[in-house]
């Protein structure tokens, strides 16, 4: 179990959007600031999976003794205002920001108004990957599933604000930058400080998970996202359930109902909508003693959420033919480079092309 929070330390305040980012302000915490109460910022999406996962993980952070501030950021026109606003008083007394994704807008919005000397960027899955090479490039921040793509009118007015943002996300002068991750960096940007994510929390927190005998699915918003076909997506679940003896299917968050209607009907797979993020449902058990994945976060994760537990990780390759017309161009080197990083640092199995 934790330490518990509250103890006197800097003023840290943290954003967060997703359930991951918050598990991953959690784990940031628990190895950096033990003791130490932070202020936890929700900017709420209107997505109700999400925002159910949200919850969940504030009651976590509240039994670890954090503050939790739930803003309803995307609850109509005035509300990104009224929410900035809002915050404006506590980001400029703020000493130290804790953000989980420096692509997001209103992130960035906000980082123009503080004032303070750290930042700690924590992981948002291998979008944090993509972050770091493109600060180190001195690239604009352009989430990977878009670049390639041409700005467009909405990208051009919100330049200068990405522009000051990004700057802040530089080191300089008084100002240090920290990544908290548990992703592989090619390259690290000068004066940033990479710090190891080893989902210590998690493991206090959770398990050892009963294993089962049978193998586990884990799904992926590729389709969605518009960088993979939905037919050929469905044909591949089906084939590796079948080679791997799969039983459940674990749903990304953000996959469609109709999608996830179509496996169970296709595949005969039982579709588990998991009410926290993968982690911690895999700790917590019961897990199978395979997982198959196609190239995500978790390919990353759960090796280190799950170790010692004998639970082995298979990742399957994208097929460049399952690729949509529409994809960046930027989509296959990049889940390429996430399953042969994956591989290099946990020894993952490969799982068979389709």
């Amino acid at each position: 179990m934790s330490p518990r929070a509250g103890l006197p330390g800097p003023h840290t305040l943290a954003f967060v959007e997703s359930p991951v980012q918050l598990l991953n302000v959690l784990e940031w915490a628990h190895a950096h600031a033990p003791g130490v109460g932070v202020t936890l910022v929700v900017l709420s999406p209107v997505d109700p999976m999400t925002r159910g996962q949200l919850r969940r993980m504030a009651e976590l952070a509240r039994e670890d003794g954090h503050e939790v501030r739930w803003e309803e950021a995307r609850g109509g026109a005035a509300a990104p205002l009224q929410t900035i606003g809002g915050l404006a008083g506590p980001l400029r007394r703020a000493s130290r920001v804790v953000l989980g994704d420096p692509f997001s807008r209103y992130v960035q919005l906000l980082l123009t108004i503080t004032r303070a000397r750290e930042i700690v960027v924590v992981d948002d899955g291998t979008a944090t990957m993509e972050f770091v090479g493109q600060l180190a490039r001195g690239e604009r921040l352009v989430r990977w599933h878009r670049k390639g793509g041409r700005p467009g009118p909405r990208d051009l007015v919100f330049a200068p604000v990405s522009a000051v943002a990004r700057r802040r996300l530089t080191p300089g002068g008084p100002r240090t930058v920290e990544v908290f991750t548990s992703m592989p960096m090619e390259a690290t940007p000068p004066g940033v400080t990479v710090s190891a994510h080893t989902f210590a929390w998690t493991r206090d927190r959770f398990g050892p998970p009963r294993i089962t005998q049978s193998a586990d699915m884990v799904g992926t918003s590729l389709v969605e996202t518009g960088v993979v076909d939905a037919d050929a997506y469905v044909e591949a679940v089906r084939s590796l359930a079948k080679t791997y003896g799969a039983r459940r299917y674990f749903a990304h968050r953000r996959e469609s109902t109709e999608k996830l209607h179509r496996l169970a009907v296709e595949t005969g797979l039982e579709i588990v909508r998991p009410d926290l993020p993968l982690e911690l449902i895999a700790r917590r058990g019961p897990i199978g003693r395979t997982v198959v994945s196609f190239p995500s976060t978790v390919v990353h994760t759960l090796p280190l959420a799950l170790t010692g537990t004998g639970v082995r990780v298979a990742v399957c390759d994208i097929d460049p033919a399952w690729l949509t017309k529409s994809a960046s161009p930027r989509a296959q080197g990049f889940l390429a480079n996430v399953t042969d990083t994956a591989r290099d640092a946990h020894h993952l199995r490969t799982a068979p092309a389709v």
